[in-house]
């Protein structure tokens, strides 16, 4: 079964819907990069959520999600670009070298002391499009300070506190695969009703998330995106459009890196390379390697004028 993102729209009107399934992206991420039992899982649900939240948009860029944490996991990231080339990965606390022991529930492994957040960005790809850089942070804890228990928590309240959208979010990961399902209230039709003797747009929605509430985590696993709309909504009419196909994509390369160098700064490279005789970089996405020695450097900066500023994040 390929890897698949399907955009739906229910009978009505007043909901929209995005499902992802990953598998061969889900191996590829894992064969990149090993984590622990419980940090995995949440960097493959990561990689789905932003999936899903890129597919429920209508932006010409990258969307960044990222949790930031106070506890064991420092920082995880995904990145969904806009052809759905995903990319993810996560950092662990130095401190903290037993994996045996590390907490799985969300409080414990990112929200230890009530400091964890999470992040969206949303990076237009092209500066010229006079799209702007956005950014949205929201904590990791509900209204009464309890720390939110699972991803999917957390993203439903950043999309009513950020975006003010009626969400349902669910997702489901384990070895091998990874999926997701996101219903929305369309935006605009939180007063609207149907036609003569149609149902409002809080009925349906309602209707939408207590059917969807049925979905078990081994069906979201191991059934196909078609299988579960035609399990969940074979009343609602659904209109589903055509799959995309996410993959595993890094954006790093060679030039992204030499930016990098030259935003460090020739001091800094030099004092690099006195100690090191090279300076070494490895992307923290996907291993990839990359060797700079001091004719390599020096070539850098005597094309820095000639070169475009490359952000750090995107290397």
């Amino acid at each position: 079964m390929s890897d698949q993102l399907v955009k739906f729209m229910l009978g009505t009107g007043h909901v929209r819907g995005v499902m992802v399934r990953l598998e061969a992206t889900w191996a590829e991420l894992q064969r990149r990069r090993s984590y622990p039992q419980a940090v995995a899982g949440l960097v493959g649900q990561m990689a789905a959520a932003s999936a899903l939240l890129a597919g429920s948009l209508k932006f010409d860029g990258a969307l960044i999600l990222q949790m930031q944490g106070d506890g064991p996991l420092k920082l995880a990231v995904a990145e969904c670009q806009p052809d759905f080339g995903l990319r993810a990965t996560a950092k662990m606390d130095a401190a903290f070298d037993d994996s045996s022991a590390l907490p799985s529930d969300l409080a414990a492994l990112l929200n230890t002391h009530g400091q964890g957040r999470c992040a969206i960005t949303l990076d237009p790809r092209n500066p010229q499009s006079g799209l702007q850089p956005y950014q949205g942070i929201v904590a990791l804890t509900d209204a009464q300070g309890h720390t939110l228990p699972t991803l999917a928590a957390v993203l439903e309240q950043y999309l009513a506190q950020s975006e003010q959208i009626d969400s349902m979010l669910l997702l489901a990961s384990n070895a091998q695969v990874v999926s997701g399902l996101l219903l929305q209230r369309m935006p605009g039709a939180q007063q609207a009703t149907g036609a003569a003797g149609g149902n409002s747009a809080d009925d349906d929605f309602a209707r939408a998330r207590h059917l969807a509430a049925t979905l078990q985590d081994d069906e979201l696993l191991q059934l196909a995106p078609e299988d579960i709309l035609r399990r969940l909504f074979w009343e609602e009419e659904a209109r589903v459009f055509e799959p995309l196909a996410p993959r595993f994509h890094c954006t790093c390369s060679r030039a992204r890196v030499a930016g990098m160098l030259r935003m460090l700064g020739r001091g800094e490279v030099e004092s690099i390379l006195a100690d090191q005789g090279e300076v070494d970089v490895r992307c923290e996405f996907c291993g990839q390697g990359y060797a700079f020695d001091a004719i390599d450097a020096a070539q850098v900066f005597v094309n820095e004028l000639d070169q475009p500023p490359v952000s750090p994040s995107r290397h």
